[in-house]
């Protein structure tokens, strides 16, 4: 059963924009342009240029792309399908992530007061004292929240909810599961076919250190994302983890037939789907 494999998590990450419509600004571009209508908005960046804002997006844009690769899809609200073999690797990192974007914050908050003062001069008549909100303001707008929840089962509910709602929550986590396993498919078959076209007979194809690190990468979600232990999709993986084994981009790039031979050994595997 999923609920005895998985779990589901929710990650939250909020970042404060530093971006702010300005009203007058946008009136003027379209009296300027003779629109009879407002056409568009203009939104001023209140940190542009700022360093110490950009780490803070950086970290979240990192964590939110990671979640999303080291989780299966699970439903329309975000929670997401943590399987239990990639459960304690995920808390430590999450763990890691969480404080990297605590600690960015906090130089930021540290350098805030000086930032505004800068901007003064960088905005010009853009620049508003008004437009910034105090730092208690800008703390509430930067969170990070992850929680853990069990996989529903209709045998958890404490009151009769009727047998045909019972079976309608059987069906909809069949669905869901089936979803996320299709989820883990699709990417080992993106995998694959960029691998497989990069890896054509055109030798004027260039491919980067990272074809091969991807796909070797690949092969360790797979090993802790198969919630369903799909014997299908391990057999993929243990051809492709067998495909690479002793390969490296360099020498793929330096000998045309071991480049063919793990072409066909790709093709092959694709030839699964």
């Amino acid at each position: 059963m999923i609920q005895n494999s998985a779990v589901l998590v929710d990650l939250n990450i909020g970042v404060w924009t530093a971006r702010k419509m300005d009203k007058k600004v946008s009136q003027e571009i379209d009296a300027s342009k003779n629109t009879h209508a407002r056409a568009g908005n203009y939104h001023k960046n209140l940190m542009a240029g700022t360093e110490a804002l950009a780490v803070i997006h950086s970290v979240a844009a990192a964590v939110r792309t990671w979640h999303y690769r080291e989780t299966l899809p699970w439903s329309d609200n975000g929670q997401r399908l943590l399987t239990m073999a990639n459960f304690f690797d995920y808390k430590a990192i999450v763990g890691d992530y969480q404080k990297q974007l605590d600690d960015a914050c906090e130089a930021f908050y540290l350098e805030y007061p000086t930032l505004v003062s800068a901007m003064a001069f960088k905005l010009g008549d853009l620049f508003s004292a008004d437009d910034y909100p105090s730092i208690d303001d800008i703390r509430r707008k930067n969170y990070f929240r992850v929680s853990f929840s069990p996989v529903p089962d209709a045998g958890d509910f404490r009151v009769d909810i009727g047998e045909q709602y019972r079976q309608e929550l059987v069906e909809m986590n069949k669905s869901r599961e089936a979803a996320a396993m299709k989820d883990l498919w699709d990417r080992l078959h993106e995998t694959l076919t960029h691998m497989s076209q990069k890896l054509s007979g055109d030798t004027k194809q260039i491919f980067r250190d990272s074809l091969v690190d991807n796909a070797s990468e690949m092969c360790g979600l797979l090993t802790r994302l198969n919630v369903t232990n799909d014997p299908k999709l391990e057999q993929a993986r243990q051809l492709l983890e067998r495909t690479l084994m002793g390969v490296s981009a360099p020498e793929l790039r330096k000998h045309d037939d071991l480049r063919k031979d793990v072409k066909s050994k790709v093709d092959e595997i694709l030839g699964m789907f």
